[in-house]
């Protein structure tokens, strides 16, 4: 989903660490890696997400010497263009397929899965299909399906003209207005298009997923209703769900000191 509350505040980029690129398939794919842990991390970002904009505190704040990290821009998005993005009913099993292939590129055969959004349905995808090389799993802001109310308020977001400065301006910084605003009319088309033809995204997925899935939901957001984080927690074999009162959309970014020791707790100890 559209990642709405993302703000200029957030460097884009940092000189602290290194990306790369790898061509996989055709595509020249833009990756950061960062840490010596043992325990492997992939970072799936959120629609027109990007390395930055995404998990700049959890690249920065997570333990290097506990984790080994990963993040990435999707084909399309930040630094993996060309191409442009090309956004139909299958664009969230592409980017799982990616993921999966980069996560092999690099020679990491065994890891863990953090997913924001869109990122985290990629995630579940991969999961599902993957499910001897995903350790654990974090999802938030996700769902497995698209509701009548949900389509509601995405109509609500398509238009960016109407985003506030500080929700616009980042992600036209990397792309354009025009860009942006082509991008995100292709991402509701899309998702439109899922609806139509029942609304399912991955609920099939959810019973082939074994790796132990923590769930985050700000109860406070705006794109996300309740009935997502829900149906996730029961749906799914092993997962738990926890909850941020007051949060909004961006949990991992508003509380990212609470949220990085939640997670690092839960892949390392639980």
């Amino acid at each position: 989903l559209l990642n709405v509350c993302r703000v200029v505040r957030r460097s884009m980029s940092s000189s602290t660490y290194k990306e790369n690129t790898v061509n996989i398939e055709g595509h020249c794919i833009n990756y950061l890696k960062t840490g010596e842990g043992s325990h492997h991390i992939i970072c799936l970002p959120g629609a027109l997400g990007t390395i930055w904009s995404d998990f700049k505190p959890q690249i920065e704040g997570l333990d290097k010497t506990k984790f080994t990290i990963v993040a990435w821009d999707p084909i399309g998005y930040g630094k993996s263009r060309p191409p442009n993005r090309e956004f139909n009913p299958r664009f969230y099993h592409k980017d799982a397929e990616f993921s999966a292939k980069l996560m092999e590129v690099l020679k990491i055969e065994k890891y863990s899965m953090l997913g924001w959004s869109d990122g985290g349905i990629s995630a579940m995808i991969q999961a599902a299909a993957t499910p001897d090389r995903v350790k654990k799993l974090v999802i938030w802001g996700a769902n497995a399906h698209i509701t009548d109310k949900d389509m509601k308020l995405y109509e609500g977001i398509r238009d960016t003209a109407k985003w506030s400065e500080k929700m616009r301006t980042p992600l036209e910084m990397v792309y354009g207005a025009e860009g942006l605003r082509d991008m995100m009319q292709e991402w509701y088309e899309a998702l439109d298009q899922i609806y139509k033809k029942g609304g399912d995204i991955c609920k099939k997925d959810l019973l082939k997923i074994t790796a132990p899935t923590l769930i985050l939901h700000g109860n406070k957001d705006p794109v996300v209703p309740d009935e997502h984080p829900v149906f996730l927690d029961e749906n799914l074999k092993n997962a738990r769900l926890h909850r941020f009162p007051d949060g909004k959309h961006n949990v991992h970014l508003r509380y990212a000191t609470e949220f990085n020791k939640i997670v690092t707790d839960f892949l390392l100890h639980e």
